[in-house]
């Protein structure tokens, strides 16, 4: 029997995990109160960041010298596998690690690069996204948010919305317009921090009963020019190549995965509805319908699998996302509806006793899912997506 040449590194990553990954983190799943307030993390959970940082392994793929693992994708393979196989999970993540960071490797300068990526790569530093306004959803190239020249700064003035995580965010990497006369080509792509003077955050309320998007308002807020990436002007195909990188990161997992990636749904079937004499589900319609949930499901996971296998050197998400997001949105939805139909009367809890904690969050997080098709672009941009950048379809007048 051939020998695995990756049975090294992958006894490596065991040994490391038994002695760094903390026993009680094991399986934790990501409530819907994890996406609101950040809460200060107990000390195992603050250990595990701490051991995954210095490591290197939160952004194993990242080049080490910016304080990533430097690893190849089989070995990040590798980790992942074994990190799943004891429960373990990443604690380095957010918008830095999902868009931000893969953008400034490809776009900034060495210096932005030495100052941004490493406190990124040991989650240390919030980001947010400053790109849809209130007149600029769909059409984001119609921003008005305006950054006049000032010689060695800007001075920016508009408003965002949607503003994931605005409140608790350090920082903004934010699409601004700094040329009025041009539509594309006068747009540029700046970062903002999150406590200059001027800045101001206002909280939106969803239907969830959360709070995690913001308004946020900009004031004569004052940019160095230092925090520019790109040329002036770039900001367009800058702002575009970081929302791929977002599209693949929502479409392989990310918050969405973990939320409702836990129980298996034939588990939940059997706590809360009747089974026959063989043990299985009573209804026939709903094991069914979870059976057909179940094997998309994993003809997605392994989709996912094979288009990163094959994704040559480090070119990164290509417009494929676009399907990619699309259907997983759609999964991911499509399993909220399941769990609220297998949970019957118990999956409508809102507040107050009566309830398990479990089926207050599955509530929540059927209506909390309802963004996932909207948030990292609509299911409707990514199908004009589809349908020009990989169909080739262009529009008829």
């Amino acid at each position: 029997m051939a020998s695995d040449p990756d049975q090294g590194f992958r006894e490596e990553v065991r040994a490391w995990l038994a002695e760094n990954f903390p026993a009680e983190l094991a399986n934790q799943p990501l409530s819907l109160s994890a996406l609101e307030a950040p809460e200060p993390p107990a000390p195992a959970e603050a250990a595990w960041k701490k051991a995954m940082g210095d490591k290197g392994w939160g952004v194993p793929t990242w080049p080490a010298a910016y304080g990533g693992g430097g690893l190849t994708r089989d070995q990040s393979r590798i980790v992942s596998e074994e990190m799943a196989r004891i429960g373990a999970w990443n604690p380095i993540g957010g918008m830095g690690v999902m868009m931000f960071g893969p953008t400034m490797l490809e776009y900034g300068s060495e210096a932005q690069k030495q100052e941004h990526i490493p406190p990124i790569a040991r989650g240390e530093v919030r980001w947010c996204q400053g790109y849809s306004e209130p007149g600029a959803g769909s059409d984001l190239a119609s921003l008005q948010t305006f950054a006049e020249d000032q010689g060695d700064h800007y001075l920016v003035n508009g408003q965002k919305t949607w503003t994931s995580g605005g409140q608790w965010a350090d920082k903004c990497f934010a699409l601004v317009r700094t040329d009025k006369t041009r539509k594309h080509e006068g747009i540029s792509f700046l970062l903002i921090d999150m406590d200059s003077p001027g800045v101001e955050v206002k909280p939106i309320a969803m239907i969830s009963g959360m709070s995690p998007f913001c308004e946020t308002f900009f004031t004569e807020v004052k940019v160095p020019k230092t925090n520019r990436i790109g040329a002036e002007g770039e900001g367009w195909t800058i702002g575009k190549r970081l929302l791929q990188h977002e599209r693949s990161s929502l479409s392989g997992g990310g918050a969405a995965s973990r939320l409702f990636g836990g129980k298996p749904l034939a588990q939940l079937a059997r706590e809360y509805r009747e089974t026959d004499g063989e043990g299985r589900i009573a209804d026939a319609e709903l094991r069914q319908e979870i059976i057909r949930h179940d094997m998309l499901s994993r003809n997605f996971a392994l989709t996912l699998r094979r288009a990163a296998l094959e994704a040559k050197g480090n070119q990164g998400p290509s417009a494929a996302t676009s399907i990619m997001k699309n259907v997983g949105a759609k999964l991911t939805q499509d399993r909220a509806e399941i769990s609220l139909e297998i949970m019957g009367m118990r999956g409508l809890g809102w507040e107050g006793e009566g309830f398990a904690e479990a089926e207050l969050e599955t509530t929540r997080g059927w209506l909390w899912g309802k963004a996932v098709s909207i948030y990292g672009g609509s299911s409707e941009i990514q199908n004009n997506v589809i349908a020009k950048r990989i169909l080739g379809m262009r529009d008829h007048q």
